[in-house]
């Protein structure tokens, strides 16, 4: 691109949720669609075979930030698809050289993009098996896939510890000289990274998707970076984000692109969902991301507009209620199978 980063057009735009499934042998345990272990060994034995042919990349790190509660974690993918490997590097907290020599991943992404899975809906798997920490992805080029697999998982072994894995961004802002924390929730596209990364009375942005509170009330990590949605990013409105996202550092995918290297955010012609990963490290001011003083409060973000009005203050009830309703409108992130 016009920035000196790479752009990857990809066949798939966005999460497969309809070909996503969990593979168990107790259903009735599970909310999400289930295949049973004996179709699960299938796939991965459809997988293993077809990566005996390949060239893989593999890739290493940690979610999260603390040496207490992170996990490590493993993504191998098709060195074909190189970008989903050097752009969860940029999320995963890096791998010493001294830990890589025992390092032993807990949870493991194993992604063939080009790989066809006959029998499920678009010919594409994503195989999550939470008894051995593995997801198998097939025939999805989308990176979120990727993002997904690893913080899936995690989330289960959060909520083993009695923790409460969000999808949510964490952010500190200063009131009275004192640093108060703020989650904020909401789905894929409606404005997480957006609030996290605007700068109120010189707040520090922690995390912008994913994180955990903890049974004692503390605050976990899970990214060392950010998978940041494109579409109307503007430099005036959003300095933070379009500083990083225009960055040669930054991966970008599905953004449009002239034939001269310019990119507009604004063209949708392809996806509204266009993305782009970038290290928090190119970020001006990043709050500490272990240690993290106990939530304060939370914002609920909402993009159905017929809910009046459009601030509202909740007390405790009321908040929880809304919580549990889950009421919000569709995004891009979701894909077709998610309605707008």
């Amino acid at each position: 691109t016009c920035f000196g980063n790479q752009n990857v057009e990809t066949r798939v735009l966005a999460r497969s949720k309809a070909s996503t499934y969990i593979v168990t042998d107790t259903p009735e345990a599970h909310s999400d669609q289930t295949i049973s272990r004996s179709q699960g060994e299938a796939i991965a034995r459809h997988q293993d075979a077809y990566i005996r042919q390949q060239s893989m990349v593999v890739i290493e790190g940690y979610i999260g930030a603390d040496p207490k509660t992170r996990v490590a974690a493993r993504l191998m993918v098709e060195s074909r698809n190189a970008n989903i490997a050097a752009m969860q590097q940029q999320l995963y907290f890096p791998v010493s050289d001294a830990e890589r020599r025992n390092f032993r991943p807990t949870l493991q992404v194993i992604y063939t993009p080009n790989l066809k899975a006959p029998g499920y809906a678009n010919d594409r798997v994503i195989a999550v098996d939470l008894q051995a920490n593995v997801t198998r992805v097939l025939n999805s080029d989308y990176f979120g896939e990727s993002k997904k697999g690893g913080l899936r998982m995690w989330n289960r072994l959060v909520y083993e510890q009695g923790g409460l894995p969000m999808h949510a961004g964490c952010k500190l802002i200063p009131v009275n000289g004192r640093p108060k924390v703020a989650l904020i929730i909401g789905l894929s596209g409606t404005g997480k990274t957006t609030t996290t990364f605007t700068r109120q009375n010189a707040s520090q942005p922690i995390q912008d998707d994913f994180i955990g509170v903890m049974p004692d009330g503390s605050v976990v990590v899970t990214e060392n970076g950010c998978f940041a949605k494109t579409y109307g990013l503007n430099p005036d409105t959003e300095p933070m984000i379009y500083g990083a996202v225009s960055h040669p550092q930054a991966f970008l995918e599905n953004v449009s692109q002239s034939e001269d290297g310019s990119v507009d955010f604004f063209d949708a012609s392809y996806t509204h969902n266009g993305r782009a990963t970038f290290p928090l490290s190119l970020l001006p001011e990043v709050g500490e991301l272990v240690d993290i003083p106990k939530v304060d409060f939370i914002l609920i973000l909402n993009r159905n507009e017929n809910i009046i009005p459009a601030v509202a203050k909740l007390d405790e009830a009321q908040g929880a209620a809304y919580f549990m309703l889950g009421e919000t409108k569709g995004t891009s992130a979701g894909g077709a199978e998610v309605p707008l």
